[in-house]
């Protein structure tokens, strides 16, 4: 079964990262079907293939091949953009990249479920698909709220009743559930004669505040050499371990300046 992500506006904006397949290559640059909306036209100039000098667009581009690109310029009468591969960061086409398999892969499983209820592929978007993206912000992280905590995530989506037990079938078949990590170091340091328990009260702050109601976080703290101190997130969620971290720094920084411990955070590479 192919596929099919249905946009939920007509055009891109200017900035925004899209995945398009290479149709067409010429030496003055190639046409994309941008995946994401209906495979519309984008056409990739030479002059914003590569940052690079490159004598033939092919050895960058080949007819097939899945790039990400940004939107540079909306052409709306024709409903065509321009859009550049080079202006796109490695670290955006990694995450990008990312949420575009994401979301095949939740919708190609909302769609097999719509198919056992003789649903449309329009009623698939309009009833599970955009209800899921509104309340979680993408369909899959729905579904995977859906396998952690059973049919209440669907209900508060507004997910009609008749979706529900196949979602939460279908959910639990085909979604593994994977735990990531963020971490960081805190450096802390207190001069006064009782600082080691001022440092304890910053650390025991963070630890403490580092939560998000209704989510299940793991926190971690621990020295690695005085006034090192590392501290490691775990969840099934980055957004909802970001909001975490968020917390609970903000926090250990009020404390530490109550105390006056000299703070420091460094957020360590995933």
């Amino acid at each position: 079964m192919v596929t099919t992500l249905k946009p939920r506006k007509p055009l891109p904006s200017v900035g925004e990262l899209v995945v398009g397949t290479v149709e067409e290559v010429y030496d003055f640059g190639a046409y994309l079907s941008l995946d994401e909306y209906d495979g519309m036209r984008g056409f990739l100039p030479w002059s914003e293939v590569a940052t690079r000098a490159v004598r033939k667009i092919d050895r960058v581009v080949q007819p097939g091949r899945k790039v990400v690109v940004k939107v540079i310029r909306v052409y709306k009468a024709r409903k065509q953009v321009d859009v550049s591969l080079k202006r796109v960061m490695e670290g955006e086409r990694r995450r990008k990249m990312i949420d575009y398999k994401r979301r095949v892969k939740a919708v190609s499983i909302i769609e097999l479920v719509a198919k056992s209820l003789g649903k449309s592929l329009d009623e698939a978007y309009k009833e599970v698909i955009w209800k899921l993206e509104d309340a979680y912000g993408d369909p899959m992280t729905g579904l995977e709220r859906a396998v952690i905590y059973g049919r209440e995530a669907l209900e508060e989506a507004g997910i009609p009743e008749e979706w529900i037990e196949p979602l939460l079938e279908a959910a639990k078949t085909h979604v593994k559930i994977k735990e990531v990590k963020i971490s960081g170091i805190l450096t802390l340091r207190s001069l006064a004669p009782d600082g080691v328990e001022r440092i304890r009260r910053v650390l025991l702050r963070f630890r403490d505040n580092a939560v998000v109601e209704g989510e299940d976080i793991k926190v971690r703290v621990y020295t690695i050499g005085a006034p090192r101190y590392r501290v490691d997130l775990q969840s099934h969620d980055y957004k909802i371990l970001e909001k975490a971290l968020k917390n609970g720094l903000k926090a250990a920084e009020k404390e530490a300046g109550k105390l006056g411990v000299e703070y420091a955070f460094e957020r360590l590479k995933e």
